[in-house]
């Protein structure tokens, strides 16, 4: 081989080990300071929505379902936030992508989250956080059905669903 080549070799091997041990730095300093929770500012008070006609029940139109339509914060940093449900999915948790986050030391990034099957029952599901979901005084383990009225615990902070 000549010169160059090892010349050449031996950069890019220290190229390759520098960037190894930034990397390295990079993963210890997010386990030592944790991932940065940005806190949302509260919306102004809006009034009353607008009442919407009720759709007309015509041939082939399905029932109305009977089930949880909101969740509300009723224990916690939070208390007080309401919360739409979504039928595709409500994330919860400490992350910025979560559609409700947490500022709770003992809720995961992607903590549980509460969505509606096709059969249309609303379910919630922890998401393998650390210190659990409970549904009442139950920890999670799988999938769960909810009804108006049931009471989550993640962490510190209690949710309970609404019509």
């Amino acid at each position: 081989m000549s010169e160059l080549t090892l010349t050449v070799l031996r950069l890019g091997l220290l190229v390759a080990l520098w960037a190894f041990v930034f990397a390295v730095v990079g993963v210890l300093r997010g386990d030592l300071y944790g991932t940065r929770v940005n806190k949302r500012v509260a919306a102004p008070a809006r009034g009353p929505a607008p009442a919407r006609p009720a759709p007309a029940r015509g041939r082939g139109a399905k029932p109305a379902r009977k089930g949880p339509t909101r969740l509300v914060v009723t224990a916690g940093p939070l208390s007080g936030t309401t919360l739409p449900l979504r039928a595709a999915g409500t994330l919860i948790g400490r992350s910025p992508e979560c559609a409700l986050v947490l500022d709770d030391d003992y809720a995961s990034g992607r903590h549980a989250r509460i969505y509606q099957d096709e059969r249309g029952q609303w379910l919630v599901e922890d998401l393998r956080s650390t210190n659990g979901t409970y549904l009442g005084a139950t920890r999670l383990t799988e999938p769960r059905e909810v009804t108006a009225g049931s009471v989550l615990r993640i962490g510190q902070t209690t949710l309970e669903l609404q019509r």
